[in-house]
């Protein structure tokens, strides 16, 4: 399929380098251009696109404010969000408000390209290093006693196998791992994720983890909320 994706960055010199790199791939159609996270719920549903590419510190409306915004709507386009930082606190309040991941301005174009066409398939982008890490941050600050409450009050909501699924999307498994260390075909996975998103309400997995994690439930081997 063609990947419709709008570009949103306040610097015209990234903006122009984004849409060179990423309309070079066959598979990828730049939609449109954008300049402030103003107006882009307007925007989005003129152009329609599968996967926005938002800078996450612009000068009027943020980024964060922006990927909070689309979210919510229904059929919403997946966000990947361009920042300079691995793990800042904005980037973890975007992919609280649902964006499938990020990527670093600076990293190589091919990855980049492999990031919007992952996140246009309904996989987060994210690995496993980089979810520790974002976990890692989270842990510095000891979460309120009522969010881990509230978490794991969510989570009694899964059947056993659910929670399973869960956990192992928490630790940043794939499908495929989830798999062989639960003894499950890839298309039962995804059906057991699909269960989990709709159960609690979430976008997407990096959500999933992250309230996995808020349940405490990462450091239980068993993920058992006892």
């Amino acid at each position: 399929m063609t990947i419709r994706l709008l570009i949103v960055d306040d610097d015209p010199l990234v903006r122009a380098g984004l849409a060179l790199m990423l309309g070079g791939a066959e598979d990828i159609e730049i939609v449109g251009e954008a300049s402030d996270g103003a107006g882009i719920e307007q925007l989005v549903l003129e152009l329609r696109p599968d996967v926005v590419l938002m800078d996450i510190r612009m000068p009027h409306v943020d980024g964060l404010t922006a990927t909070e915004t689309l979210r919510a709507r229904p059929d919403a386009p997946e966000v990947v969000v361009l920042t300079t930082f691995h793990a800042d606190d904005q980037v973890m309040r975007a992919l609280r408000a649902g964006a499938a991941g990020f990527v670093l301005k600076d990293t190589p174009p091919a990855e980049i390209v492999a990031a919007v066409r992952r996140v246009a398939h309904g996989d987060p982008v994210l690995s496993a290093a980089v979810m520790r890490q974002l976990m890692a941050q989270v842990s510095g600050a000891a979460a309120p006693g009522d969010r881990t409450t509230r978490a794991r009050a969510r989570i009694a909501l899964l059947a056993e196998r659910e929670r399973e699924v869960a956990v192992a999307v928490g630790r940043g498994h794939s499908n495929a791992e989830i798999s062989a260390r639960l003894y499950l075909s890839v298309p039962t996975v995804k059906t057991h994720v699909s269960r989990v998103l709709a159960k609690l309400g979430l976008n997407n997995r990096v959500q999933i983890a992250l309230l996995v994690h808020d349940a405490g439930l990462l450091d239980a081997p068993d993920g058992d909320v006892g």
